[in-house]
């Protein structure tokens, strides 16, 4: 009996050690889709190709989820910025998430992201949010991996984004496309997760399904894990970024906004000292 009880107490603590060391690496490939009116803009074909170009740069993105049982961090792969306007030209978009580090720690249900915006450092530290996940019947292969289909809807603001060229003439249709911040939209949100994979986690936000996320589909955006690698020779250390002025998510989306509409108020005011130039609107 006492080999017995000695050989269990062996057992759980060289699983509590296998679980410690346990570490795993997924990439993801984004993309977000938006529909572009060029219609009426006087555009010559070439610069809409530029545009579209440098658009490509900045909705297509590599993200790097590194992971263990209990936590991960979230970060985006940096690349030439090739986005930025020459000639007058002015580019301007509204809403976006936070960049930097973005921790997730499963047990507590809580997250930490670092980000920078208007050349301030923030801490956004709050709740996990909790999805109500329905397992759906589907499975398929990503990869080596057997995914499950799991579905769920979320709500969020309505957001649009816009490029401008220069003034427009017409400040009451500028005012009517502000965003209105009550205006909620519900998305549902399509994923893919295998339980090869023993960690309840996934890109961006979402988590809470029993195994790893590798595919994802929350309306305009979607993710695709294209590499893993389990317990890599270099580990990392996954702990919250501690850097910048700690915030919840509703205090900074409140700094966000008041942030815009002075940046909005600004080049309003640019423009009416500048000649009138084209503009191209982008929906999503």
């Amino acid at each position: 009996m006492i080999l017995k009880i000695i050989s269990a107490i062996l057992l759980i603590i060289a699983t509590n050690l296998s679980a410690q060391n346990f570490q795993g690496k997924a990439v993801y490939q984004t993309k977000t889709s938006f529909d572009m009116d060029f219609s009426g803009s006087g555009i010559p074909a070439d610069r809409i190709k530029m545009i579209k170009e440098r658009m490509k740069n900045r909705l297509e993105n590599t993200y790097i989820l590194t992971f263990n049982k209990t936590a991960s961090i979230y970060k985006k792969e940096e690349k030439l910025d090739q986005s930025g306007g020459r000639g007058g030209m002015r580019m301007m978009m509204f809403g976006g998430g936070a960049s930097g580090v973005y921790f997730k720690n499963i047990p507590s249900k809580t997250s930490t992201k670092s980000t920078e915006f208007s050349g301030k450092k923030f801490l956004i530290k709050d709740s996990l949010i909790t999805y109500n996940w329905k397992m759906e019947q589907e499975t398929k292969m990503i990869g080596k991996n057997l995914c499950f289909k799991a579905t769920t809807v979320i709500e969020k603001p309505v957001r649009q984004s816009s490029f401008r060229f220069g003034r427009r003439n017409n400040n009451e249709e500028e005012k009517k496309e502000e965003q209105n911040p009550n205006t909620m939209e519900q998305i549902l949100v399509t994923a893919w997760y295998t339980m090869d994979i023993p960690a309840s986690n996934g890109p961006d936000n979402y988590w809470g399904l029993p195994g790893l996320i590798l595919e994802l589909n929350d309306g305009r955006t979607h993710m695709l894990c294209t590499k893993i690698v389990i317990n890599p020779k270099e580990k990392t250390v996954i702990v919250a970024p501690k850097k910048g002025k700690v915030v919840t998510q509703k205090e900074y989306d409140k700094i966000m906004k008041d942030k815009m509409k002075e940046m909005r108020e600004r080049f309003r005011n640019d423009r009416k000292k500048s000649g009138g130039e084209r503009h191209i609107r982008m929906r999503g």
